[in-house]
């Protein structure tokens, strides 16, 4: 967000405002809460932080419009002041009790409104789609026939709802923007200034060396170290990938392949401990636990995730023989070792995160930690502007997580009003007689849909106020449940038909975007069985005793080299077709959670394992030269 790009008045007000959010942020965060006023202060300043960035002006080249902007941007403030100044009424005020009276009414439906236009400006017309869908249930949802019927709304309980609930716009996940998320990408700014991010790519890009598929692996690891911080596939594959798809085409993998590799890899990074992009902070809040637990029971997915992807970049290598290719890959990385430092930040996050201490309190520190490292090091110290634009760059993000986490919030607060997701529970149950597996389908298929359309982590907000009762009535523990719709809100990004991040590898990579979409979609097909796992078998999540983990464990590696060598074609050797089936339904026997189907599946692991072995080594005796 560089001065050059916009009009120096709008670049001026851009820097007061959000040196504005800033302190706000940091008078709630260190010195005074202010439960009531925090989140539509919050939400206000980042509508109007939204209105100057992405303004109409800008866009169709109209001078005029910034009348249409300037309405809102007084709108929003407006708004903010409405709060303030009637916090005390606000406060003892009772819910359905006491009548809406004009200027909350005004005041509601004015927020929706514009709202609503941030929502289409910065997040495209799905999500602005799918909320006009429920506010039309919301209306009309008295006239269907059928399980989904129930008494309605009127205005004013919409307009109640949307402002003056737990459940509406203020609801929970903005109020994890306002607490935790806001924080955290403002330190994920800074840390990038002070070269961490660099840091992290080349740590990747130092396993571009000469063992099989190299830059592939490379891509593997840096794409999943800066995913985990930058909370966005897209983000990621235009960071890293720019960087590694060349790499890969020059060592003999197709532009699909590359721009699948990228794409998995970066997606992966939202369920990559410790910090897991943003997801897993505001799933901390809906299920009340706290996010370090969150994070050490996703270690043994995400490291199932990436050696998935990881072994079927070497399966590939190795069939194509691309060792060759390798050799004339030459990758200069500055020398790591005098770098290692700008990673304290990172470092002392995770330690203090883990150590108890609150998220706002261990973000702020890296902040703090980001500034120094960058102040006593000559090759990245920036000047006074560049600290700014470093500034904006994180109120932008924090501004572009406000909006659909606020947005969410009308359709979490119809859901819970209208009662749909008791509703579907009925349903699911009936169409599967209350099996446990058709509902996880069910649900499967729901929140795949849901992560086509919409940003992860509006997909899961909806998944959860949908899905989760649903899952948990049938028996399973919140943790299980919330991880298994987190994990495919996640896999939509790379799952076709929609999948931006695979189209965006694709674009960088010059490659077919379909082909690469659905190429991705076979990378990742691992990551379909774990959320299963989850289910059937919780000591993958760190639930349960060091034998039954030890077990699960096993159990994932076999199931995902099965997967990865069935995917490639190449175990020990090239395999035929036959090999290739047995091999892709022994990992599926493996992670059936039953004694008989697991015995099956390891017994094809060693059969299958010992043949292509022997079949390898025939080949590679025939071939070498006689002794004579």
């Amino acid at each position: 967000m560089a001065q050059d790009k916009m009009e120096k008045w709008r670049y001026t007000t851009l820097i007061v405002l959000s040196a504005v959010f800033l302190c706000f942020e940091l008078y709630i965060g260190v010195i005074r809460p202010l439960p009531l006023i925090s989140n539509p202060i919050h939400l206000s300043l980042a509508l109007i932080v939204t209105f100057l960035v992405q303004p109409l002006a800008k866009k169709y080249g109209k001078s005029r419009l910034w009348l249409i902007d300037a309405a809102l941007i007084i709108l929003a403030a407006v708004i903010a002041f409405y709060f303030i100044l009637d916090e005390q009424r606000l406060t003892y005020r009772v819910m359905i009790v006491d009548k809406m009276l004009p200027i909350d009414l005004f005041c509601a439906f004015a927020l929706f409104g514009i709202l609503m236009e941030a929502v289409r400006r910065t997040l495209g017309l799905n999500l602005f789609i799918f909320i006009l869908f429920f506010v039309a249930y919301a209306f009309f949802g008295q006239y269907l026939t059928g399980p989904f019927r129930y008494s309605g709304m009127t205005w004013q309980q919409f307009g109640e709802m949307l402002t003056l609930t737990p459940d509406g716009i203020f609801g929970s996940p903005l109020s994890t923007s306002v607490n935790t998320l806001f924080y955290f990408l403002l330190f994920g700014a800074f840390f990038a200034s002070c070269g961490g991010g660099d840091v992290l790519i080349d740590l990747g890009m130092k396993l571009s060396d000469k063992t099989a598929g190299g830059p592939a692996k490379a891509a593997v690891v840096s794409s999943g170290l800066m995913g985990m911080i930058s909370g966005s596939a897209v983000a990621n594959v235009t960071t890293t990938g720019v960087i590694t798809i060349p790499l890969m085409k020059k060592t003999g993998y197709t532009p699909e392949e590359a721009g699948a590799v990228e794409s998995v890899a970066s997606t992966g990074g939202q369920i990559m401990p410790p910090i897991m992009g943003v997801g897993a902070f505001i799933m901390a809040e809906m299920i009340g636990i706290s996010y370090a637990r969150i994070a050490v029971s996703a270690i043994i997915p995400a490291l199932a995730y990436y050696l998935g992807i990881f072994l079927i970049v070497h399966f590939i290598a190795k069939k194509r023989n691309l060792m060759k290719q390798n050799a004339n890959v030459k990758v200069n990385i500055v020398p790591m070792l005098p770098r290692l430092y700008r990673l304290i930040p990172i470092i002392l996050v995770v330690v203090m995160i883990f150590m108890g201490s609150s998220l706002t309190r261990a973000a702020l520190v890296g902040v703090i930690l980001s500034v120094v490292i960058n102040l006593i090091s000559k090759k990245i110290r920036m000047n006074f502007m560049g600290f700014v634009d470093t500034m904006l760059d994180g109120i932008r993000q924090a501004a572009s997580i406000a909006i659909p986490t606020a947005a969410c919030g009308i359709m979490i607060g119809i859901v819970v009003r209208s009662g749909a997701a008791n509703k579907l529970t009925t349903i699911i149950a009936t169409v599967g007689g209350s099996n446990l597996l058709v509902a996880l389908i069910l649900a499967m298929i729901g929140c795949l849909i849901l992560g086509m359309a919409l940003p992860t982590v509006a997909a899961y907000l909806i998944a959860n106020i949908l899905f989760c009762p649903t899952l948990i009535a049938l028996g399973i523990p919140s943790l299980q449940a919330n991880m298994f719709i987190f994990y495919f809100g996640v896999i939509a990004q790379i799952t076709p038909p929609v999948c931006l991040a695979s189209f965006t590898a694709a674009g960088i990579a010059n490659a077919d975007s379909w082909k690469t979409g659905w190429k991705a979609f076979t990378y990742v097909i691992v990551t379909f069985l774990v959320p299963y796992i989850f289910v059937f078998q919780p000591s993958v999540l760190l639930i349960g005793t060091p034998g039954e983990i030890t077990y699960v464990c096993v159990v994932l590696i076999v199931a995902t080299t099965m997967l990865a060598a069935g995917i490639t074609g190449y175990l020990f050797g090239k395999i035929n077709w036959m090999f290739r089936i047995i091999l892709l339904a022994g990992a599926v026997c493996v992670a059936i959670p039953e004694s008989i189907t697991d015995i099956i599946g390891f017994i094809i692991a060693v059969v299958i394992g010992i043949i292509t072995f022997l079949i390898s080594r025939r080949g590679r005796t025939a071939a070498s030269p006689g002794r004579g």
